[in-house]
């Protein structure tokens, strides 16, 4: 049987890879370019190789991408291969973009920290995007999703580990100032990069202990449609026994189910964990 072809839900995804990676042309063309640093990104590493090589900028950046992309079709699946196919291309498209419409653009905050700093804020939110959505810009972005799907280390650590090769490629080009701009510009985009990242992945595990058990359980599983355990407990005060509810949500699941427990059973005994990572296999 063949399945329907939803074709509202890929016109939605299209547009969200669209404006993350708009947002990352923007901070590679306004912050990066200007800056003359070389951070985490296969862009840096053009800057570099534009001194030597008689090419515009979006040209060697979408040459450097070709190879990691073949590599990155093989190694991470075919939608995170296709998904990177388009930002691919569409990178060097928005780059030659802004290069006819804002030719000879100079630093817009007229210090080269400055933009080092507002191209870590920019561009962490346009690649958070993308990570959430199983994609990525090509280039060292789809070195750390190799790394971080093989050595199960953090994106913005693999960023990070990734993009100092590029980082130290600086020195061939820039004096001493920017080749330790560049270094420590890596190394906080990845931090950046993970806080924005887990920021929008963050779960947390509820404990509830209540009189209304059912009632819970049911607003749970029907109304959440989400999944708890349920374990005995023992009260060590009174050796009384009683059952306490398990689950594990996101945000705005935890707000209704706050909302809902606070209406119904405002005595109820609840603790609450962080949770940054979980694997499970889904129910058929």
């Amino acid at each position: 049987m063949k399945t329907k072809t939803d074709y509202k839900s890929i016109l939605i995804e299209i547009n969200i890879l669209t404006i993350a990676i708009a947002i990352i042309a923007v901070a590679v063309y306004f912050f990066l370019v200007p800056s003359y640093t070389s951070i985490s990104s296969m862009s840096g590493l053009g800057i570099v190789l534009s001194n030597f090589v008689p090419l515009p900028l979006s040209a060697i950046t979408m040459i450097l991408n070709v190879v990691l992309l073949i590599i990155g079709f093989f190694t991470c699946g075919k939608e995170f291969g296709l998904k990177t196919v388009y930002t691919s291309v569409m990178l060097p498209v928005f780059l030659g973009i802004f290069e006819n419409i804002f030719p000879n653009t100079g630093s817009i905050t007229d210090s080269q920290e400055l933009d080092v700093l507002c191209y870590i804020l920019v561009v962490s939110v346009g690649l958070s995007i993308l990570f959430n959505r199983n994609a990525s810009s090509g280039g060292l972005d789809i070195v750390a999703k190799i790394i971080n799907k093989y050595l199960h280390m953090e994106l913005g650590k693999a960023m990070s580990l990734s993009g100092m090769c590029v980082a130290l490629s600086a020195a061939l080009v820039y004096d001493k100032k920017t080749v330790v701009l560049s270094v420590l510009g890596t190394y906080f985009n990845g931090i950046v990069l993970d806080h924005f990242i887990f920021d929008h992945n963050i779960k947390r595990r509820v404990c509830i202990i209540t009189k209304k058990e059912e009632k819970l359980r049911q607003f749970i599983v029907r109304d959440l449609h989400s999944g708890a355990t349920i374990y005995e407990a023992i009260g060590a005060y009174n050796m009384e026994k009683r059952n306490e509810i398990i689950t594990i949500v996101d945000k705005g699941e935890y707000q209704k189910l706050m909302k809902y427990i606070n209406q119904e059973d405002p005595e109820a005994f609840i603790t609450v964990y962080t949770v940054s990572d979980m694997r499970y296999l889904p129910k058929k």
